[in-house]
Order: C-alpha cells, then structure tokens, then sequence
C-alpha cells in the first residue's frame, strides 16, 4: 500500500501539528501518529511557554537567561532567533484560541508564571496543564483541514532513501508500521519532517510517556542526519515519588510560585545557591542527587504548604487532584520528589530552518538540535523552540516542496522477516533486553557519570545491541521490538556522546572530569554516521 503527500510529518505534538498546518495550504500533508494524535510529550507538558510579554521584561533578558543555562555551548544567533520570535507565536496561539490563563486584573493579557533560571516572570501557562490545551487545539485545527490527515497507531519503521541527481542521499519517505492493520505501509513525500519527541524510556526513571523511545532520532541517524550533543539528557529535579505512579512531573512552576525543597529534617536543600530553589535544572538535580547519597534517603521533597490551600488547589489543579487521588494533599503536607529523565538537549543536528543535512529531511522540536539548549535547557523554552523551528521548518519545506518531484514510487521493505514469516521473539526476551538497556543506562550514564561507568555500559550495550539487531532480521515486524532496536540506537549514540566530552558542563558531570574545559570543549559534540542506510528504489 502506498499512500502519497507533499509532506510527510512523523509526530503529532506541537512541532508536528504546528507544521502540518502551517504548510496545509500549499500541499497536502500525512501525519503519523505512534499511538492517538494526543498521546505526546507535549499533552503532559504542565508549565508553559516562555516569551517576553511582560512590561518589566526584555528581549534581552530572555536572551541572557538562555545563554547562562546553556553554560557556553548555546547559539547565540539561533537563541535571539526563537526569543525575538517568541511573542508573534503566542499571539497567534491567542488567536487559534488556546485558553491561556489570563491576569486577573487583566482578562485580556496572559498571566505570567516564573521558572528556575529565568530572571523575570515570562512563562505562558494554562495552569498546569498547557500542554494538554496546546494539543486539544492543534489537533482540532488540523482534523477540520481538508489538506491534512493524521493516521493513528502508525509506527514508522526506517525512512525511505535513494541516490539524487548528484549522487547524494535523498529521503524520499518512510516504510510504517500500521499497528491495527498489522501490515507495512509506504509513505511517500517530497519532504519528511522528524518531529516524534525525546527518549526518555532510555532510563529507568523518566517523566515521559510510553512512546518516547527516541524513534525519530534513531531513524533520522540510520538514514544518515548528523547528532549532535546527546551527553546532555536533562533529569528533571522534581518527578513525584510514588509507587503506584512512577513517572508523573511536579511541574518547575511550583517552585516558581514559592515552592521550598527541603529534606524529611525540614532543612533546605539549596540553601547554598543564591538563586535558591530556582536555579537551573541541572544544578538542582544535581544538589537533589547529592542530598539524597549523604543522607541515604530515597527522595526529597517539595514543600509549598505556606501558601493558601485555595492558590495551590486553583493554581495547580492537575496536580493537586493527582496527588490527592494517591492519598496526598499538597497543600498539607510535602510532596516526594527525585530526579528523573526528562527531556532530550541534543537530537539530530538541524540549521536555523529545521534542515539536517540531508536532501528532504526535517527535525522539529525535541528530536532536533538547533543550538538553542545547549548544554542544559531553561525551562519552557522547548514548547517556544518547537514553535518557532515549526514555522521556519515550513517555510523551508514549501520552498523545497516547490521544486522537488513525488519520488518513485517504492515496494514495501521485503526484510528477511517478512519473507520468512517467523513470528517475533518471546515477549520475554524483547522485555529483558528493553529492561537491561534502562538500568545501566540509569546506573551508568545517568545524573553523575564516570570513564568507568561508561565503558562498562558501552560492553554491555554492544551485546544486547547485537541480539536486537539478529531478532529484526530474523523476525516479522514487531512493534516491541521496534522501539527496543530504536532505544538501542539512543543509548548507543549517549554513551558515545558522554565518552568523548572530557569535562563537566550543563547537564554532563564526570567523577573522572568534575571541571568545566572551554579551551577544548567548548563546542558541540558531533557524531557522523559514516554507513546510512540506503534502501534501493523498485
């Protein structure tokens, strides 16, 4: 089956969708969604967008927070890009009619939450649950569009390349999975657009759903699109600690609105930082980790009971109402909170406008590496860069779009698998395989890492990474084991990525490294993949 489009998106959350209906009008677009439209990072995105709206605020300011918490690896070109970009994106979200949280005082202007590392109020919320409103919108606008059709529970395999006129690689597509059919699809495109998210399940504790297995970084690679700084995973400081819900944020917003982290003893865990509780991420983490290896205790906690029950509960309602399903009424008592994965700094390498490198190929949002994070991303920033790459993505595809013929049109794979019929390992196997690759990575290459550590996750990784690869020649197609032979790929790319960074920065801190080096590191950290796929035309 081969379905056709000037414009194939791989993702549904802000980046894609804000794609797909910023280029709807010029051409038609495929949507593929891994599981429902909805089922993305950004429908759990809790805090907001940043952006400079308020009259005490600054371009500049924002400019300068950025910087700072990329600890010297951020572009300064492409951060002024998104910030100056930042306010024209949320007007016209204002207009699409995302229900922001407006100022009391003030109905017709957004209200303004604060975050760590940022020097102002300037973070766009609906509550505690902007992403969800975000996604509610952005799905429904794209559903009304003729140009535009969004396939559920359709898992793209591998992009689809062939030698262009000057022998060079073209992605011309994408062989998909379509879960409920239980068949191989053909998606062919003038452009292909990688917009699936992080990969969070790459480690055993993470705020991120079940799909974010790092798909569209591992098919972006294979098809032969640089990476680019994937040392620098962000481990979010506050994830609840909670038996019976292992992977549910406390968003930085608590700590923006006066939210105090303090041991079981009551003592302050950032006491010594002069930004306090709302220093960046990656130093909050860290002090986090380092309170918890001292005093041996399993978590630490939030604590905002100061404030008035009736703010936290109109404030936080997603929050409160979670945490009182399990028993805990934060206005009352401390949250349990620890560090946990969170969000994906490097990705494949993209330009100003969403271009890898490779003919046809786009990465948007947290696949991509735009230069904008740097070694550790300021908060809400992500939900702003996937906006604003969006836009310019688009406007680089529709020029590419414009002068690019449909490709050939391509058989389905024909993998040994197919044609043999043999049906897919145990579940056991792919379970223990998937369950061993999260636990060194966490043990290893996780918040505090070391030469040693990760040499010895490089050994075990090589071993699993090669009974992965046997199982998906040898196998039908297995949606398991798709995403297990793509978080294989990630962990591999990570390791490499923190092996060759001889130096602590950001979100990398290395026992055998502990000092920051600009005069040798002070770069991007670049892998090239020197053997890409390349799957022959019929």
């Amino acid at each position: 089956m081969i379905s056709k489009s000037d414009y194939l998106v791989i993702g549904s959350g802000i980046a894609g969708l804000s794609f797909a209906r910023k280029v709807a009008p010029y051409g038609t677009v495929n949507v593929l969604a891994k599981k429902t439209a909805c089922d993305t990072n950004t429908n759990l995105a809790q805090g907001g967008i940043a952006a400079v709206m308020g009259t005490d605020d600054t371009l500049e300011e924002h400019v300068s927070d950025t910087l700072a918490s990329g600890a010297g690896l951020s572009h300064e070109d492409v951060v002024r890009v998104v910030v100056n970009a930042g306010p024209k994106m949320i007007e016209e979200l204002l207009e699409l009619g995302v229900p922001f949280t407006a100022q009391v005082d003030h109905p017709d202007l957004p209200e303004l939450g604060r975050e760590g590392g940022h020097s102002h109020r300037r973070i766009i919320h609906a509550k505690d649950m902007t992403g969800q409103a975000l996604q509610k919108v952005l799905a429904e606008d794209c559903l009304k569009n003729q140009n535009i059709r969004i396939h559920e529970l359709h898992l793209a395999l591998d992009l689809l390349t062939v030698k262009d006129k000057d022998d060079s690689l073209r992605v011309v597509g994408a062989w998909v999975l379509d879960r409920e059919g239980g068949v191989v699809k053909t998606f062919l495109a003038k452009t292909v657009i990688l917009a699936t998210g992080g990969s969070g399940r790459v480690y055993l504790y993470t705020t991120n759903p079940d799909g974010a297995t790092g798909d569209g970084l591992a098919i972006g690679w294979r098809a032969g699109a640089r990476a680019a700084n994937l040392e620098f995973v962000q481990f979010h400081p506050t994830c609840l600690y909670h038996p019976k819900l292992k992977n549910f944020l406390i968003s930085e917003a608590v700590r923006g609105e006066g939210g105090r982290l303090v041991t079981r003893e009551g003592e302050l865990v950032m006491r010594d930082h002069p930004q306090g509780d709302l220093a960046c991420r990656d130093v909050v983490a860290l002090a986090i980790d380092r309170e918890m290896k001292r005093s041996g205790a399993p978590c630490v906690f939030l604590d905002v009971t100061h404030k008035p029950s009736a703010f936290v509960r109109e404030r936080f309602p997603k929050i409160y109402q979670t945490c009182r399903l399990l028993g805990l009424d934060i206005a009352k008592e401390p949250i349990p909170v620890v560090p946990a994965a969170h969000y994906q700094c490097g990705g494949l390498l993209v330009d100003a406008w969403s271009r890898t490198g490779v003919k046809g190929l786009y990465a948007i949002g947290e696949v991509s590496a735009t230069g904008l994070h740097g070694a550790n991303r300021l908060a809400s920033n992500s939900l702003l860069e996937a906006l604003v790459m969006a836009d310019r993505g688009a406007q680089a595809a529709r020029e590419e779009a414009a002068r690019t013929e449909f490709p050939p049109e391509v058989e389905p794979p024909g993998w040994p698998a197919a044609r043999l019929g043999r049906t897919p390992p145990e579940a056991v196997l792919i379970a223990h395989s998937w369950d061993e690759i999260r636990r060194f990575m966490w043990n290893y290459v996780g918040l505090v890492r070391s030469d040693q550590r990760l040499g010895m996750a490089a050994k075990r990784l090589a071993m699993v990474k090669n009974e992965i690869d046997e199982f998906f020649r040898n196998f039908e197609v297995d949606y398991d084991l798709v995403e297990v032979r793509n978080i294989a790929v990630v962990a591999d790319l990570i390791i490499r990525s923190a092996a060759s960074r001889r130096e602590s920065r950001g979100l990398h801190y290395s026992l055998s490294w502990p000092e920051r080096d600009d005069p040798n590191f002070k770069k991007d950290t670049v892998l090239f993949n020197s053997e890409p796929s390349l799957l022959p035309s019929a």
